[in-house]
């Protein structure tokens, strides 16, 4: 990789990370893992979710015809709630990950363009 200056010229970088040390380093484990232990249940979780309103729309279509409000039935408002769920959860994980992820990638972040990691 090189950068260019203020002459044009390009230059190698001469700084370039070990990015296996940083992979490798107690800090990136532990962000790595706080990054699993809340994305994995939950996409487990919707994936289960979507998956039950699938299977019920195939084996259960007496169910889903059950009518709640005039033509308002349960199906309809089992796929009306997959999109509120989308948006929950979108909203939980950047609410989640400005509080407790990002600023530990920051600081990773910081010590590698400082040089210390």
């Amino acid at each position: 990789m090189s950068t260019e200056t203020p002459s044009g010229k390009t230059e190698p970088d001469s700084a370039q990370p070990d990015w296996e040390t940083v992979q490798a380093s107690p800090e990136f484990q532990a962000l790595r893992s706080r990054l699993r232990r809340f994305v994995f249940p939950v996409a487990a979780a919707f994936l289960t979710w979507y998956l039950a309103y699938v299977l019920l729309a195939s084996y259960a279509p007496a169910f889903m015809a059950i009518p709640v409000v005039g033509a308002i039935n349960i199906g309809l408002i089992l796929g009306l709630l997959q999109f509120v769920s989308t948006f929950a959860i979108t909203t939980w994980y950047v609410r989640w990950a400005d509080k407790r992820f990002d600023p530990h990638a920051k600081a990773i972040r910081e010590e590698i363009e400082g040089g210390t990691l």
